[in-house]
C-alpha cells in the first residue's frame, strides 16, 4: 500500500470517526480514544510474509587428494539438488583428529571447525577408527589410487630402477609424514617392500626419507599451488613417493617432473574409505549416496582414480 493511500484512508477514517463524535455531542473521551484506535487499526499494512530459512550445508571433511574430484563432484550435486555443500581438505589423519574433538554432535573444541557429517579418507584405516569408537556408520571404499614416483628431469628413472635410484646416497627422498597422512604410510609400505627384495633396504630408506608433507608443521605451499609441484619446483627433493593422481597433477603444474610408474613387486595400492555420522542429516546421506554413484565415479575416473 502506496503512502498516499495509506494517508487517504487515514483522513476517511477520521474523518468519519470525528463526524460521528460531532453528532454524539457528548461522547466521553474514552469513546472518543477508542475511534482513534479503531481508525488506525483500519488502515496498517499487512504483515510482510517471513524469509523462508536457509538450508543447511553438509559438512564434508576428504583427503586433500581429493580436492579437485570432489570440488567438481560437489559443485554437480549442489547443481542438481540445491544442496550446498561446505569441503574441508587436509591429511586424513588430522582430519580423523578434529572430528574426534567434535564429539557426537557437535564441536567440543573451537578450532575443532564446524562438526564433520561426511568423512573421505584416503585410506580405510581412518574411518574405520571412527565407526569402531562409536557415532560413525561402517566405511565403505569408494575408489581406489596407486603410488608413484615423482622425479625431477635430473634423474633418468624407469621402473625397472626406482629402487637403486632411490638408495643412491645423494638422492633427496620426498615423502609425506606417516600416521598423519595416508601417502606417508603407503611410502612407508613401499620401504617394506624393498626390504623384501633388497636387505637393508628399509634402513636405508627409513633414513634418508624427508617429511615434506602432510604433518601439522609442514610447509604450505602459496595459494593454487599443489604442495608436490611447488616442493619440486623449490628444489625440495630429487624425487618424491606420492600418489599418482597427484604426480600427474604435478607434471601439468611443472611440465619438467617425470612421473615413474612403481614396479610390480614395489606396487603400492590405496583404498579410499568413505563414511557418514550416525546421527547426520538425510542431505549428508545423499551426498555420501551420490559419491558412489556413476556420474561421481566418471569425474573420479577422469582424474586418474580406480574404480572401488
Amino acid at each position: 500500500m502506496s503512502r498516499l493511500t495509506e494517508r487517504a484512508l487515514l483522513a476517511l477514517a477520521w474523518g468519519a470517526a470525528g463526524g460521528a463524535l460531532w453528532l454524539a455531542g457528548c461522547a466521553s473521551k474514552p469513546a472518543v480514544d477508542a475511534a482513534k484506535k479503531e481508525a488506525a487499526v483500519a488502515v496498517q499494512p499487512p504483515a510482510s510474509n517471513p524469509k523462508p530459512a536457509e538450508p543447511m550445508t553438509v559438512q564434508v571433511y576428504a583427503a586433500g587428494s581429493l580436492r579437485d574430484a570432489l570440488t567438481r563432484i560437489a559443485r554437480d550435486h549442489e547443481a542438481r539438488t540445491g544442496q550446498k555443500v561446505q569441503l574441508t581438505f587436509g591429511p586424513s589423519g588430522l582430519l580423523r583428529e578434529r572430528i574426534a574433538k567434535q564429539g557426537a554432535s557437535g564441536p567440543a573444541m573451537a578450532d575443532a571447525g564446524p562438526s564433520a557429517q561426511v568423512f573421505a579418507s584416503a585410506n580405510m584405516a581412518h574411518p574405520r577408527q571412527l565407526a569402531e569408537g562409536g557415532g560413525w556408520q561402517a566405511p565403505v571404499v569408494f575408489t581406489r589410487n596407486q603410488l608413484c614416483l615423482l622425479t625431477s628431469d635430473r634423474l633418468h628413472v624407469v621402473p625397472a630402477t626406482v629402487l637403486g635410484t632411490l638408495l643412491r646416497p645423494e638422492v633427496r627422498l620426498g615423502t609425506s609424514t606417516p600416521g598423519a597422512d595416508p601417502a606417508g604410510d603407503y611410502a612407508w609400505a613401499f620401504f617394506r617392500l624393498a626390504e623384501a627384495q633388497q636387505p637393508g633396504a628399509y634402513a636405508q630408506l627409513d633414513a634418508k626419507a624427508l617429511k615434506l608433507s602432510g604433518g601439522p608443521a609442514s610447509p604450505q605451499p602459496p595459494a593454487g599451488r599443489s604442495a608436490y609441484a611447488w616442493l619440486m619446483d623449490e628444489g625440495r627433493a630429487d624425487a618424491y613417493l606420492t600418489y599418482c593422481t597427484n604426480a600427474v597433477a604435478a607434471r601439468r603444474e611443472v611440465p619438467r617432473l617425470q612421473v615413474v610408474q612403481l614396479p610390480p613387486g614395489l606396487a603400492v595400492g590405496a583404498d579410499y574409505g568413505l563414511t557418514v555420522r550416525a546421527d547426520a542429516p538425510a542431505a549428508a546421506q545423499q551426498f555420501a549416496k551420490a559419491v558412489l554413484e556413476a556420474p561421481a565415479q566418471q569425474v573420479l575416473r577422469d582424474l586418474g582414480f580406480g574404480t572401488p
